[in-house]
């Protein structure tokens, strides 16, 4: 059971990086970035999320191995701290306060007890100071990162535009035009400026920095797609600098390879770039790895490299440059306009994806399960150019049935498809059956499906509407062409219209029998068998917004929201208003398993939740203040197993989960449990096995048991587990419990060999197949001497009708056949 206060706004997926690059573990099994305000620990080899580190209040702006301990993380948040994580194990060691916002992090291994951070200088408005913390020791797990020591002023806000140079000895910084080069040992500060004219179409802004490992060079990317190798920079007038020319744009980021030999570069064209030797002659390329290349990441030992890019998906590729995997969440698209929509047959959440594809987002594991391109047309990056897009979505109640809209981004004349895909379940994806040019004349509003289950498929009837001022109804016909594949398609059936009006929403009731369908300030309802219109509803002044209807003993009411701040229900047995509130809703989205209806409202920059039934005027859950950003969607994704809640303030939650989406595209939910609870046992710990190198010795010695156990069972041997064998608890706490928080190595020892040894009770296979041959030879000696006196009055005639007479075996000569005939004579067929 939860307790009723334990609800709680628990951030999902979505958002973005915010620049700050990933990080590997040391020996690259482990990727870890930063992902809104928690940190996300990924297996390389499954791509599956491991652990979220979670303790931050705002957003993560930069993780740094421990240069010290390579098992322990830094990271830095808006929140003014500095966090030190034991991520193998998902524990905070220890929190650093600074204070101001923490715009980046660096942690270097030649300062031991100190990292680099850039903070708002006081006072200035957009400046920015990189400045030294000293981190304190203490025995608490809260501490004062008070002291501060300003190394540069002027620096960029982006952690991608600070780098430190060889063996840490001196620090770089870049920003608009200029570039600064502080020594520290030197204490010498050289600065040095490109040319602010653009000339032939040329940018100098510099956009990111790296330096060199071993050497003294500078690689510096710029707004125009150049790359700058600075060297010599120790003298202000005798620097020299050589350029590199591919990228038509910007260049999002640099890195550097592990000896320096090979140069990585990556921006808008979603290529990754490989320079060779310094050269532009010598360069490959990664190309189509699908979205834009915000950061570039090297593991420590140089095999593995990862990108990331603007729609939060993580490529890892290998060092020759060859694509390995892709982690990829919940994509990050320009613009969702299709809604958050579940698919009825994964209950995944479907939106706008890559641009033209929807994507497919398992919430479970929060990963992408597949993408389907929709509009089937090469997206080219260019501004200003006009293209198709996804815009509408709906699903059949079943999920045999997929309705999409595209049109194309002229807003006076733009080109509508209303295109209808049906599932396979031989390719397991949707197939593309009917392509409607044209559906309306103007852009398409809204669209729904009505499947009724006890009229079968003649029941599945799709209805678009328009600001053509109309809307249409869409059935199945059997498709009279004969070089056609399939044996129905899609045409319209029936046109309405009310007035004039654009229509703006549609739904249908639970049972399908009613159709509302909003006309700028009316809302009219239509009987869906006959089409004839039944009533309407208005209440000025705005037009409607949002319309639902209410479902099981809530059925007979339907809701309305409108633009100029009232929310509306009508009885449809009466005809008349039930209610209605003075509200700002935004979203108006009904649980499909119960009567309630989910409303968010957006007043004075702050999100509020209202959650009610129709039947009651006053709602039975308030959340003021939901999160910082504007709710824009929000989706009931309905449960494995209804959820075991006490509360009747949170019944709501019992059999569906409510989703939201925000105007930054972080997706969050209103939960009982924290993020890091709802995932799987098996992804929540490490397996230190998993940690274990595969060596040949491993792999024949792990052959050599299972053969070893296989010839055992062949041969008929009892198999008696030892004790040893079985998972012992003081074990098991001694290894998975991580050592700082372990008691003292005396405490522990005494528990340890208690726990190694065996108790008398448990014998070894031998004794115990000796003492049951004992045991079973003395009961036969029982009853050979009680039954010895029968056998002796026995009469033997009936023996001699045999033909001949047996001999009688004395009590040790049965003693002795006994053993003979347990013995095991299956090593004979070896010969």
């Amino acid at each position: 059971m939860v307790s009723p206060g334990a609800l709680r706004v628990v951030r999902c997926g979505g958002g973005g990086q915010r620049g700050a690059r990933a990080v590997f573990s040391a020996d690259s099994k482990y990727l870890l970035y930063a992902s809104g305000d928690f940190v996300k620990v990924h297996s390389v080899n499954t791509e599956e999320t491991l652990l979220l580190l979670c303790g931050h209040a705002d957003l993560v702006t930069g993780i740094q191995l421990n240069p010290h301990n390579h098992m322990q993380l830094y990271s830095s948040s808006l929140d003014g701290t500095i966090k030190l994580w034991d991520f193998m194990d998902g524990i905070p060691i220890k929190t650093f306060t600074v204070g101001p916002k923490l715009l980046a992090l660096y942690a270097l291994a030649s300062a031991e007890d100190s990292v680099f951070v850039v903070i708002p200088k006081k006072g200035e408005r957009d400046t920015f100071q990189l400045v030294s913390v000293k981190l304190t020791k203490g025995a608490g797990q809260d501490l004062e990162g008070k002291e501060l020591s300003v190394v540069l002023d002027g620096v960029g806000a982006s952690p991608k535009q600070i780098a430190f140079g060889r063996e840490d000895s001196y620090v770089v910084s870049v920003k608009d035009v200029n570039l600064q080069v502080y020594f520290f040992k030197l204490k010498l500060l050289n600065r040095f400026s490109l040319s602010t004219a653009k000339t032939k179409g040329g940018d100098n802004s510099f956009s990111c920095v790296v330096c060199h490992p071993t050497e003294d060079c500078i690689a510096t990317g710029h707004a125009d797609g150049k790359i700058r190798l600075w060297r010599n920079f120790h003298h202000k007038k005798a620097y020299t600098y050589s350029a590199l020319h591919w990228h038509h744009d910007t260049v999002m980021d640099l890195a550097y390879s592990l000896e320096g030999t090979r140069l990585l570069s990556g921006g808008v064209e979603s290529v990754l770039v490989q320079w060779h030797n310094e050269s532009s002659c010598q360069k490959d390329f990664l190309p189509r790895l699908g979205s834009p290349i915000e950061c570039i990441s090297m593991s420590s030992d140089g095999i593995l490299c990862c990108t990331l890019h603007t729609d939060n998906r993580i490529s890892i590729i290998n060092s020759n440059l060859r694509f390995s995997r892709s982690i990829q969440g919940l994509i990050k698209s320009r613009d969702v306009k299709t809604g958050l929509v579940v698919d009825p047959r994964t209950k995944a959440l479907v939106l706008n994806g890559e641009p033209g594809h929807l994507q497919f987002y398992s919430l479970q594991s929060d990963q992408q399960l597949f993408s389907l391109d929709i509009v089937q047309r090469q997206y080219i990056h260019q501004a200003g150019l006009k293209q198709s897009e996804l815009v509408k979505v709906a699903f059949s109640a079943q999920g045999t049935w997929l309705a999409t809209v595209e049109e194309s981004e002229e807003v006076a004349d733009p080109e509508l498809q209303l295109k209808l895909w049906f599932y396979s379940e031989e390719t397991q994806s949707f197939a593309l059956n009917t392509r409607i040019n044209t559906p309306h004349d103007n852009h398409i509003t809204d669209m729904c499906f009505r499947d009724m289950a006890e009229l079968g498929d003649d029941s599945l009837i799709l209805v678009t509407t328009g600001r053509d001022c109309v809307f249409k109804v869409w059935v199945m016909v059997e498709d009279s062409d004969p070089e056609a594949h399939q044996s129905v398609s899609w045409s319209c059936d029936f046109v309405g219209s009310y007035h004039n009006y654009q229509a703006t929403n549609c739904c249908f009731s639970e049972d399908g029998s009613l159709l509302a369908v909003s006309f700028e300030e009316t809302v009219t309802v239509w009987d869906s068998l006959t089409w004839e219109l039944k009533c309407t509803f208005c209440h000025p002044p705005g037009n409607i917004r949002n319309i639902c209807f209410g479902r099981l003993t809530c059925s007979k009411y339907l809701i309305g929201a409108t633009d100029y701040g009232f929310l509306c229900c009508w009885n449809l047995l009466t005809c008349a208003l039930e209610w209605s509130a003075h509200l700002n809703i935004v979203v108006l989205q009904p649980d499909p398993l119960s009567e309630h209806i989910a409303a968010v409202s957006w007043l004075s920059k702050e999100s509020s939740l209202f959650v009610f039934k129709p039947s009651e005027p006053w709602p039975i859950y308030i959340q003021r203040n939901l999160c910082k950003e504007k709710i824009l969607l929000a989706a009931f994704v309905p449960r494995d197993e209804p959820e075991m809640i006490s509360s009747e303030k949170y019944c709501w939650l019992r059999k569906s989960q409510l989703f939201f989406l925000t105007d930054t595209q972080e997706l969050m939910t209103l939960s009982t449990k924290s993020l890091e609870e709802r995932l799987t046992p098996s992804s929540k710990q490490l397996a230190v096995e998993e940690s274990l190198p595969m060596t040949p010795f491993s792999v024949l010695l792990g052959k050599h048991r299972r053969q070893q156990a296989q010839e055992d069972t062949d041969l008929g041997k009892p198999v008696v587990h030892n004790k040893q064998e079985q998972a012992s608890p003081a074990v098991k706490e001694l290894l998975h419990t991580p050592a700082h928080v372990l008691p003292s190595a005396s405490f522990l020892c005494t528990i340890f060999i208690n726990s190694l040894l065996i108790s008398k009770e448990n014998k070894s296979a031998e004794e115990v197949a000796d003492e049951v041959e004992m045991e079973s030879e003395k009961a036969e000696d029982d009853s050979d001497e009680e039954d010895v006196t029968a056998m002796e009055q026995e009469d033997t005639s009936h023996m001699e009708l045999l033909g001949e007479m047996t001999c009688k075996l004395s009590k040790s000569q049965e003693k002795e056949l006994r053993k003979i005939r347990k013995m095991d004579y299956s090593w004979i067929s070896a010969f």
